[in-house]
Formats: structure tokens, C-alpha cells, sequence
């Protein structure tokens, strides 16, 4: 894990954290060919298709986020996450909408749930993420979650690129990107509340902004993961 040092006060605190976004995966050469419209069908379905495994693990990170907090406010606001992509019944939910998007680009839901096309690295990265979650600091966890601080960005450009680039897929089934362009500026504005309020020495700030390192490398990693596995 890479430790970066702070800078003085909340402000600088927050400001290094933004900093963060320039080790974003946007940046990814893949993410970027998708972006410009330089993806092949097998390319888009082989993301979709691995991405999924980080999708249907978001409700267990947060889960973990959860077992090990402390505080009932943040928990009664935190499980929303959950249920953002659990949905509250059937056909309802983020895990969902993924589904969805898997069909419009030609995958069958079978071959997406059962992972067939998933490959090492992607399991790897994921897992990862999801046990730092479960053994770090609760606070630690919540600062990891900060990469959507950039996520509306990346969100916003995905839709244009998809609707622009890639009108083979159903502009329906892109509702997962349209409903992160509102969930992801409420989590983060409550993940940073919450980051700011517990990490107020030199010591605490900079283990959260190793874990939102830490999130960056993962993102990271599984875009490698992908392109390695589908290359153009």
C-alpha cells in the first residue's frame, strides 16, 4: 500500500484526497478505447461479463462496512448502498439493471451469473477489495469507498460513449449508469462526512488516503485483468 502524505487541515485533507482521481481506472487505456468507440462486440461483452463479478460484490463489501461500524447514523445510512443494489425485491436493484446490460450486449444471464468468462486477475482484484473491507478499520473501509468522488464523471462520459459508440445495445439498458449519476454524489457526500469528521490527525488522514489508494489499485488491477484477456 502506497502512503502519501497529507496536507495541513480538512481542506488540504480533502484536496488530497481528490488528488486521488488522477490514478483513477478512467484512465485506463481500456476504459479509454471504450470511450472512444474502439471496442469490438466480444471486447464490450467480456467487461460486462467480468465487471459483474464486481457489481454482485458491492452488497458484500458494504456488508462488512457494516458489521464492523460502530455508529447506528451511519449504518441506518449506509444500508441504503445495499439496497441501491440488492434492489427491495425481485427485478428490482443495481445487480439487476447489470443483468440487463449483460443481456442487451448479447451474454445470456446464465453465462454472466455463473462466471464462466471471468478471468484470474478480475476474481483476484475483487476479492481483495472486498477482505479489506472485512479486516480494516471500519473508517479505513468507508475512505476506500472514495473513488466516488470521481465515479458522476466517469458515469456521465460512459453513457455518452455507450449511446454514442455502441447503438447495438438497447439505450435501456444503460439505467445502471443513469442511476449512479444520482447515487454516487449522495454516497460520496456521506462517506466523506463521515471520513473527515473521524480521520483529524496526520496519522489517520494518510491511512485514508492509502485505502482510497488501495480502491484505485483494484480498479486498476481488474481493468489489466480485462484488457490482458481481451485484447483488440
Amino acid at each position: 500500500m502506497t502512503t502519501t502524505t497529507t496536507r495541513t487541515g480538512a481542506d488540504g485533507f480533502v484536496e488530497t484526497l481528490r488528488a486521488q482521481s488522477r490514478r483513477y481506472h478512467d484512465q485506463h487505456p481500456f476504459h479509454v478505447r471504450m470511450n472512444a468507440g474502439r471496442l469490438s462486440r466480444r471486447q464490450i461483452r467480456g467487461w460486462v461479463a467480468n465487471r459483474f463479478y464486481y457489481q454482485e460484490n458491492i452488497p458484500r463489501k458494504d456488508a462488512a462496512i457494516l458489521s464492523n461500524c460502530p455508529d447506528p447514523e451511519v449504518r441506518r445510512r449506509w444500508i441504503r448502498r445495499i439496497l441501491d443494489h440488492d434492489g427491495t425485491s425481485t427485478g428490482e436493484g443495481g445487480i439487476e439493471a447489470w443483468l440487463r446490460l449483460g443481456e442487451a450486449a448479447g451474454l445470456t444471464r446464465e453465462e454472466v451469473r455463473d462466471h464462466r468468462h471471468l478471468v484470474p486477475g478480475v476474481r483476484f482484484a475483487v476479492d481483495a477489495y472486498v477482505n479489506f473491507a472485512r479486516t480494516r478499520p471500519w473508517v479505513e473501509a468507508v475512505a476506500s469507498s472514495l473513488t466516488e468522488l470521481f465515479a458522476p464523471d466517469l458515469m456521465a462520459a460512459r453513457l455518452a460513449a455507450f449511446e454514442r459508440w455502441y447503438p447495438w445495445i438497447d439505450p435501456e439498458a444503460l439505467a445502471y449508469f443513469r442511476a449512479r449519476l444520482e447515487q454516487a454524489p449522495r454516497d460520496c457526500e456521506h462517506a466523506l462526512e463521515v471520513v473527515t469528521a473521524h480521520c483529524l490527525s496526520a496519522e489517520s488522514q494518510a491511512r485514508a488516503v492509502d485505502a482510497l489508494s488501495f480502491k484505485c489499485d483494484v480498479l486498476w488491477g481488474l481493468m489489466d485483468a480485462i484488457d490482458q484477456a481481451y485484447p483488440e
